[in-house]
């Protein structure tokens, strides 16, 4: 009788790191693999338990959580790479989206290689694709540049580098520098189509096109409010015949 595994269900002396992606928004983005897990492993370790608290619960899983964020992700990676030795499963999540990305999760991955342990990854939520490929913009090549920096001066100057990439361009940002982020992104990068995409897979999202001058006197005239994904046209090629 021949038997079929799925790698999850693998048992080796050294526990297994999952990066389990929760969802941004919609709770039917849950994947029914990422819920089986979240029930089989020993350990969930999140962002804010609370956050995670609700999300087990909805789905009536019942597991001890502990903190792994920005502050203690050095300290706390250590005891979980311990924990891991054991041969105890842990996952990791995220707030919303998936672990590692613009959230806590690097630290703990570069142990678990070093230390021999397996590190699983799943597929699943992230704000970055939906944006992209609701933009309108090319989808083939992009550059993921997550949050720009929080003062101005070094914003454009990391703007300025940009300026020279012909792949899209793809930025969070937060509700409380969304407008000035695009004033400074239309005065470095000029008329550029763009799009802002807000509250992906909630209840108001809304996907805003135009170019970056216009989408800054949106931002300012409607104070919009939510979780943006901004998405910017790469630089153009030149056609033939024109020169630097």
């Amino acid at each position: 009788m021949s038997s079929r595994w799925s790698r999850d269900t693998v048992k080796t002396s050294l526990g297994t790191l999952y990066l389990v992606p929760t969802p941004i928004g919609n709770l039917e983005d849950m994947t029914p693999r990422a819920v089986r897990l979240l029930r089989e492993v020993h350990w969930v370790a999140c962002e804010d338990t609370r956050v995670t608290g609700r999300l087990l619960k909805h789905f009536d899983i019942q597991k001890p959580l502990v903190s792994y964020h920005e502050f203690n992700e050095r300290a706390r990676a250590e005891q979980l790479i311990e924990v891991l030795r054991t041969g105890e499963s842990i996952a990791v999540v995220s707030d919303a989206g998936s672990p590692g990305i613009s959230d806590p999760a690097y630290r703990i991955v570069r142990m678990a290689m070093e230390h021999d342990v397996t590190v699983t990854p799943l597929p699943g939520a992230c704000a970055i694709i939906p944006a992209l490929t609701g933009s309108g913009l090319p989808t083939d090549r992009f550059f993921f540049e997550g949050f720009l920096p929080v003062k101005s001066t070094a914003r454009r100057k990391r703007l300025e580098r940009l300026r020279e990439f012909e792949h899209t361009l793809v930025f969070y940002e937060s509700v409380h520098r969304l407008t000035r982020c695009l004033g400074d992104m239309a005065e470095v990068l000029g008329e550029r189509q763009a799009c802002i995409a807000r509250e992906i897979s909630k209840k108001f999202e809304e996907f805003l096109r135009g170019s970056l001058p216009e989408l800054a006197a949106v931002s300012e005239k409607r104070s919009l409010k939510g979780e943006f994904v901004i998405v910017v046209a790469g630089k153009p090629k030149r056609g033939k015949g024109e020169h630097a």
